[in-house]
């Protein structure tokens, strides 16, 4: 019995450990989208010269970045691997064609998020990765 409590023991810090680890590696890094899921324009043909960009600040609690055209922030809640995003707010008032949009419905829609093998970022609705990015840099 008591070998069962320390190994449920263990697995539950394991568990808290390994939520908290992939928390932290959201920060420090500037996310690139690579992969959107949605439109029926080609993902090339919605980001011709810049692919979206995301970053998050942990002591603020905001994202900020580009939506392939124009700069956007916005507040951000995690709660173990869910997450949701806040409106946006003011942006500049560029227009780029349709990525733009594309990008702002789809992350409002967003309520968890995982990291892959490859240390990629998936944002996702429910199970359903949604947009998938990766490292470009640190901050």
């Amino acid at each position: 019995m008591k070998a069962l409590k320390t190994v449920i023991v263990t697995l539950l810090l394991c568990l808290v450990f390994s939520c908290n680890s992939n928390k932290e590696t959201l920060y420090g890094s500037t996310w690139e989208l690579e992969y959107i899921s949605g439109p029926r324009i080609a993902f090339n043909g919605l980001y011709p010269n810049k692919k979206p960009q995301i970053t998050f600040n942990k002591d603020s609690q905001k994202v900020e970045g580009n939506n392939s055209c124009n700069g956007y922030s916005a507040e951000y809640t995690i709660d173990g691997n869910t997450i949701s995003f806040g409106e946006p707010g003011p942006t500049t008032m560029m227009f780029c064609g349709q990525g733009e949009k594309v990008f702002l419905t789809t992350i409002k829609k967003i309520n968890s998020y995982s990291f892959d093998a490859n240390g990629k970022l998936n944002l996702m609705i429910d199970d359903i990765t949604m947009m998938r990015f990766h490292k470009t840099q640190k901050p």
